[in-house]
């Protein structure tokens, strides 16, 4: 289990790429939330700058078509005239790569301010995996992508530094959770509301002579399970006003008062009638300790630490930072639609050369 745990911590950027915010232009001004656009002073093929750090069309390339491959292996080229809420997927696949690679580079400036670098290990992997990704590309993907050895290199150097300062900001993460920390039970339970949704779709509460019928029904519900003349599912099938009848759950992700009476049950017993911001429930424990779900429960545990650890330095950082876009050259650069052009590797030749050791 704790090996578990040591290999999902050690995955670093792979992680935190698909949790915590990432630092988006469309936001990029600051505290306020406001769009600043600087449209002077850049270099003819520079979309972006983040403090001196740039981004130049022939990155946004590389990680734009290998996005856009992944996307049209799966789904078809067609997926691309799909549009939702007058907002095309290109629009959203492009806002998507801005999103990543900005994230990368103000990763990569952390990893910098942080005095974190590359080993001669991890820099000769850095060249081995531009060597290889660079080879694989067609003279029409190099053409189209305007794409050079020198830029691969580059983008794999700063990849690799943003993940390794996540793993130097997480590195005193305690890996070891204990199994009643993170107990994970198995219940199962019968509502009945006490409330209704108003025209406006508030929660309307029910008046208290109304409560009172129904905790009355309640507690005649909760007498028929205990007697053992019926089947719990059957009575929740029959009363339940909650579509679910059963639930896995951990410590903190149910409402306080459930989760209180669920944690004090023994296998097989049946809780008195509870009172939630819900209603009234009667509830039924299966397992009191379910081993998959609480080992599971732990990495959740510790990468939600992780999660607060980083996200904590990262904004911190963000916000000292000047973040201007070249809005102009952003609006120009399209997906490439080319049957010659098929690249989708970049990520996974990274993963190659970094996958994390356990």
């Amino acid at each position: 289990m704790i090996e578990g745990i040591r290999r999902m911590k050690k995955r670093g950027l792979l992680i935190f790429c698909g949790l915590l915010a990432v630092l988006a232009f469309a936001a990029c001004g600051g505290r306020e939330g406001t769009r600043v656009v600087f449209t002077t002073g850049f270099a003819k093929d520079e979309v972006f700058r983040i403090e001196d750090e740039s981004c130049r069309t022939d990155e946004i390339m590389v990680y734009l078509t290998t996005i856009q491959n992944q996307y049209e292996g799966v789904y078809g080229a067609e997926i691309w005239n799909t549009a939702l809420d007058g907002v095309t997927l290109e629009e959203n696949v492009k806002e998507t790569v801005l999103a990543r690679i900005a994230q990368v580079k103000t990763m990569y400036l952390l990893a910098v301010s942080k005095g974190v670098t590359l080993d001669d290990k991890e820099q000769l992997a850095v060249k081995r995996a531009a060597e290889e990704y660079f080879s694989s590309l067609n003279e029409t993907e190099i053409q189209a992508m305007g794409v050079s050895l020198e830029t691969v290199e580059g983008l794999y150097t700063e990849y690799a530094l943003a993940d390794k300062v996540y793993d130097f900001l997480i590195e005193d993460i305690n890996p070891e959770i204990s199994d009643d920390e993170a107990r994970t039970i198995t219940v199962q339970h019968i509502l009945l509301r006490t409330y209704t949704m108003d025209g406006a779709g508030k929660k309307a509460p029910y008046p208290d002579s109304v409560k009172q019928a129904i905790y009355d029904k309640a507690c005649e519900i909760r007498e028929m399970a205990a007697s053992g003349d019926y089947e719990f599912t059957e009575l929740a099938s029959r009363y339940s006003e909650d579509t679910t009848i059963t639930y896995s759950f951990g410590k903190g992700e149910m409402d306080r008062y459930f989760e209180e009476a669920a944690f004090l049950l023994e296998t097989d017993e049946i809780s008195p009638v509870v009172e939630s911001e819900s209603g009234y429930h009667i509830i039924k424990c299966i397992n009191t300790f379910n081993r998959e779900e609480t080992d599971a429960n732990k990495l959740k545990i510790v990468e939600q630490r992780c999660r607060e650890a980083f996200g904590q330095e990262y904004d911190a950082f963000v916000e000292t930072l000047a973040k201007n876009l070249n809005e102009p050259l952003w609006d120009e650069i399209e997906l490439i639609h080319d049957e010659n052009v098929k690249t989708d590797n970049f990520f996974a030749v990274y993963e190659k050369y970094f996958a994390k050791s356990e």
